[in-house]
């Protein structure tokens, strides 16, 4: 007996073809969810940069050996009081300290980006004799400064200078003002203002050539090296669009090869 067997086979589902209008909703749907996403990044990145942390680049030799040039620097501007807005009161800000390094707008000319070291607070005498820097009279330990016996600078050695109209390198408006803050030998910075200096003291054009940092200049604090590349000042030298970008490429075609690795993710004291 033979017997026949059947397949069954499975209900075809029939293909459910949206209409034109519903597709188009779902294509505006997804376009809206895109702008919504992209203004939200774009307002956290404005808010970062604005009051949180902002990147850096070290162009050149004055920080050294705390900061070598090609050093990229993350910097916190969510730490500094002293600009009286309402919100201090309400987050960890602290005063500026002694010691701090800090970024700064240059009070002079294009109001380039600066990083320095502080040095003398709002209030106090400060003096240099003989590389020894004296804070209000007192000794004050430096074991972040750096002498290069091969760039001799006078005034690393002795500050305020004997003869402030005769020292070289002032610019002519600190040149002009800095007999007023003069006493006895000392500099007292005014208030508001802070005394800067390099930590490479032969090699550092800082506020003993061009005078005090306004509170209101200040940036913030740099806390970390995030990447590092073996650069140097003439890398640097060219701020045009075209240099930048000239610069970008050179760094990103020998990325792996001029990279410091040992200095990456580095804090910055």
């Amino acid at each position: 007996m033979t017997t026949d067997s059947s397949l069954t086979e499975p209900h075809e589902i029939p293909a459910v073809v949206a209409p034109a209008s519903v597709a188009g909703e779902a294509r505006r749907d997804s376009l809206v969810d895109f702008l919504e996403s992209l203004l939200v990044t774009i307002l956290l990145v404005l808010f970062g940069t604005t009051f949180v942390v902002q990147a850096f680049k070290i162009p050149s030799q004055s920080m050294e050996p705390t900061l070598l040039v090609g050093d990229h620097l993350l910097v916190n501007k969510f730490i500094f009081e002293g600009n009286g807005a309402w919100y201090e009161k309400l987050l960890p800000y602290r005063p500026v300290e002694r010691g701090d390094i800090i970024v700064f707008r240059f009070p002079y000319d294009d109001h380039a980006h600066y990083v320095k070291r502080v040095i003398g607070l709002p209030g106090e005498h400060v003096r240099i004799s003989s590389q020894q820097l004296y804070i209000n009279g007192s000794p004050v330990a430096e074991p972040y400064a750096y002498h290069d016996l091969a760039a001799y600078d006078a005034m690393s050695e002795n500050f305020p200078p004997a003869d402030h109209f005769a020292a070289r390198g002032l610019r002519p408006e600190w040149a002009s003002q800095i007999g007023k803050y003069l006493h006895d030998g000392e500099l007292l910075v005014p208030p508001d203002h802070y005394f800067v200096m390099g930590d490479n003291r032969n090699s550092s054009l800082d506020s003993r050539y061009w005078g005090f940092v306004d509170r209101r200049a200040i940036i913030g604090r740099p806390i970390l090296v995030y990447w590092s590349v073996r650069a140097t000042t003439d890398d640097y030298a060219d701020r045009s669009l075209l240099g930048s970008l000239r610069g970008i490429t050179g760094t990103l075609l020998h990325l792996p090869s001029e990279t410091r690795w040992h200095r990456m993710l580095r804090a910055v004291r």
